[in-house]
């Protein structure tokens, strides 16, 4: 049993507001037909987007109510023209969860709408992979707190991936704090957390890959070279969000790349706070393409980082050496 931190009131926060969120996120799956709206980037969001980020920003502001948020929405398209007719949809599911008029729910998703560094935040993805959610596929809400730069408390809520390996229990929380570890439990369900580690698998051959399911995403083409390079004979398994960190740090992969699709994009740090500090505990490493550590220090990107890679560890200074011998 772990002992007692002054991050365990952090995590505790941090797990029921994911917990929350999930349900929330499965209730809209489950009996509303999802219909998307598009962002100014085209990608696509839901009303379980903006319910699961009130959830938990709503729970955040009860709870560390000067804590500033920087969240992937802002509830600007539920004010205006034709998304307005979204807001009573995405009040509906709140409210049964947690309370609140419209107002309320419109005020707690701008909670999350903080955008520069600050000593200690709160970085939160309410649905991360949400094409992955309208597929009925992988999903995660992902919620971290940075402290002077550090990921320190993170809780990964992954409500569509199997707890157990006969898939008897679907919907799987990961939490971590950092120096102490990572658990993993289930996510709609009371049951003792136990302890994730990651593969002690070290031959190449041998090595399983994840990777996002988007070629948006990340360039599947340099990852099958890389593949080719290394010698690994598995073919990638292909999910949607952070729920590859939580394969990861279970031992159910050894390695998740994500290659730039372009020369000057940057990822965004809510698509990779929690994960990374939930594979770092369980005793991974988390780098970008280029060995450096992630940088949570520049706002909203990563925006001295090129790409990510996420191993067990015994091999990830080899698939570095092997990114840089094929100049990817």
């Amino acid at each position: 049993m772990m002992t007692s931190s002054a991050w365990d009131r952090e995590r505790g926060v941090a797990s029921e507001a994911v917990r929350r969120a999930s349900r929330v996120a499965v209730a809209v799956q489950a009996e509303l037909a999802v219909e998307s709206m598009q962002k100014q980037d085209r990608s696509p969001v839901t009303v379980a987007d903006y319910a699961a980020q009130a959830v938990i920003c709503r729970e955040l502001l009860h709870a560390y109510p000067d804590d500033p948020i920087i969240g992937e929405e802002d509830a600007s398209p539920l004010r205006a023209g034709e998304h307005r007719a979204f807001l009573p949809r995405v009040h509906a599911v709140v409210s049964a969860e947690v309370g609140g008029t419209p107002e309320d729910v419109v005020a707690w998703i701008d909670r999350g709408g903080a955008r520069d560094y600050r000593p200690r935040f709160w970085t939160l993805d309410p649905i991360d992979g949400t094409k992955g959610f309208l597929r009925q596929q992988q999903y995660a809400i992902a919620l971290a707190l940075i402290i002077d730069g550090q990921v320190t408390v993170a809780a990964l809520g992954c409500p569509g991936l199997p707890f157990d390996t006969d898939a008897s229990t679907t919907g799987t929380l990961f939490t971590a704090v950092r120096g102490r570890g990572t658990s993993v439990q289930p996510l709609f369900q009371e049951a003792e957390a136990r302890r994730a580690r990651v593969s002690t698998v070290d031959a190449l051959p041998r090595l399983r890959m994840c990777e996002s399911v988007e070629s948006a995403h990340s360039q599947h083409d340099q990852s099958a070279e890389l593949v080719r390079h290394l010698g690994i004979e598995a073919d990638p398994v292909r999910l949607d969000s952070q729920a590859k960190y939580g394969l990861v740090a279970r031992g159910d992969a050894e390695v998740y790349l994500r290659l730039p699709t372009r020369k000057d994009y940057r990822e965004m740090i809510w698509d990779h706070a929690a994960g990374a500090l939930i594979v770092q505990e369980a005793g991974g490493a988390v780098t970008d393409i280029d060995g450096r550590p992630l940088d949570f220090t520049r706002g909203r990107t990563l925006a001295e980082n090129r790409g990510v890679l996420v191993s067990h560890g015994p091999i990830h200074d080899r698939v570095l050496a092997a990114l840089q011998e094929l100049r990817i």
